[in-house]
């Protein structure tokens, strides 16, 4: 079986959060023929946690991560930076569904925080690790109608939160934009471009990464070959962990599974003493607003605002200077809704970044093919949900069962989706048309 990859990453834009790091050490690509008893495609989240979790089961065993870019540049490193321990569906006005699945999902959840945490500590890796929780914020009646669900919907899960009123929220966030908020304490704030990193530098002795490596063509088989730009490299066993860009194998069930749904941010310059005087509430804070389709907002211990919001359908996996452009000033309108006390406070960075969704939610987690395993599919929850897929795909495909693995493996598998061109027309429209009734939310 042969898969050419017809779509790579591209740079979509200037992500804040990677180049406002130091610049990272030479990557070390792959060259000639190499063999290895395990690869990982993919250096995101779920990528990092599958190679290091087969290098903890399997010491003597070698290990290879590859990526055709730097560790953190790609689609890990470009989102809010919320590790969220509770539901987040992104379908769901209030974000919460199904009891017994929402519990299911917070174990697993919290469970990719314990195992990020011990690795942060244990390495002390420089991310702006944060565990403050996280706000939502509501700005018109149908967003407070949206958290009085979602408080119901904790209360029933037995999760704490608390209530904040206007006067509460300017108190936190500085602005008097906001009517009502809650706050849900489980919530890791970290800076992503560096906590991904930080994990890529900190792998075991027995995984070789190598970054800069396009892999253009693979032919599934025993064993596996993946040809790169400079060499090939073999394996018996082959873990997919690319997410958006796997949902280009057709030959392996994945193609018409997963949407390429990107959305963009943009990082302020460095605000002044004086305007972070002016703006006053807490140094640090995370904001999701009320309806999914909002903004949301953070504000970062460094004087920096990031702004998050537009969601459109790239299935070429690429975001375009026109879509870009279009997004920087959306985002600039936002901002001045919300901090109008600090004006000419421009955005150095805006870029985008692709959320592997389904409709219905689902992920194809699992063997797919003899041999080769599916971890892609994080459904807008990369930090925690890409993490734990990682974890546990290496579990999976060593034979170790667990009551986690048991819960993933519980989970829906993703629909199909229609075809093209209605396909398009559909989430277009559906996306225009949340977006038009988040109204002032956005």
């Amino acid at each position: 079986m042969q898969l050419k990859f017809k779509f790579l990453p591209q740079d979509d834009g200037h992500c804040g959060w990677y180049e406002t790091l130091p610049p990272p050490p030479p990557s070390t690509p792959l060259k000639g023929d190499v063999k290895a008893d395990w690869v990982v495609l993919g250096a995101g989240l779920s990528g990092l946690a599958a190679a290091r979790r087969l290098a903890e089961l399997h010491p003597n065993a070698s290990i290879a991560l590859v990526d055709a870019r730097r560790v953190g540049f790609g689609a890990s490193g470009r989102n809010s930076g919320f590790m969220v321990d509770l539901p987040h569906d992104l379908t769901k006005h209030d974000y919460t569904g199904d009891r017994s699945a929402d519990l299911m999902q917070i174990r697993l959840n919290r469970a990719a925080i314990d195992y990020v945490r011990k690795i942060v500590k244990a390495h002390g890796i420089d991310c702006d690790w944060r565990e403050q929780g996280k706000l939502h914020g509501a700005v018109e009646p149908r967003g407070e109608q949206a958290l009085e669900n979602f408080a119901k919907g904790l209360s029933a899960l037995g999760e704490p939160y608390t209530v904040l009123d206007a006067r509460k929220m300017k108190a936190t966030t500085g602005t008097d934009f906001y009517r009502s908020g809650v706050h849900a304490p489980g919530c890791v704030l970290v800076q992503p471009a560096a906590l991904v990193r930080g994990l890529g530098a900190t792998l075991p002795e027995n995984v070789r990464l190598y970054e800069d490596t396009v892999v253009r063509e693979i032919v599934v088989g025993q064993p596996h070959t993946l040809t790169t730009d400079r060499g090939q490299i073999k394996t018996p066993r082959l873990i997919l962990a690319n997410n958006a860009y796997a949902a280009q194998f057709g030959q392996l069930g994945l193609k018409g599974l997963m949407l390429p749904i990107y959305t963009y941010g943009s990082l302020t310059r460095q605000l002044s003493p004086t305007e972070l005087a002016t703006l006053g509430g807490d140094e640090s804070w995370g904001l999701i607003p009320a309806d999914p389709m909002g903004t949301t907002v953070r504000r970062l211990a460094s004087g920096r605002i990031c702004i998050r919001n537009s969601f459109t359908y790239n299935p070429d996996v690429n975001a375009s200077a026109s879509t870009l452009e279009r997004v920087h000033a959306s985002h600039r309108r936002s901002y001045e809704r919300r901090f109008p006390m600090l004006p000419g406070v421009e955005f150095e960075y805006t870029w985008g970044g692709a959320l592997c969704l389904s409709r219905n939610g689902g992920a194809p987690f699992g063997e797919i093919a003899p041999a080769v395993y599916s971890a892609v599919g994080c459904n807008g929850l990369g930090l925690t949900r890409g993490t734990m897929g990682g974890m546990l795909i290496a579990e999976y495909a060593s034979g170790i069962d667990s009551e986690l693995l048991q819960i993933l493996l519980r989970q829906p598998k993703p629909v199909a989706n229609p075809p093209e061109p209605l396909l398009g027309i559909g989430v277009r429209s559906t996306l225009m048309w949340k977006e038009w009734q988040a109204g002032i939310e956005l």
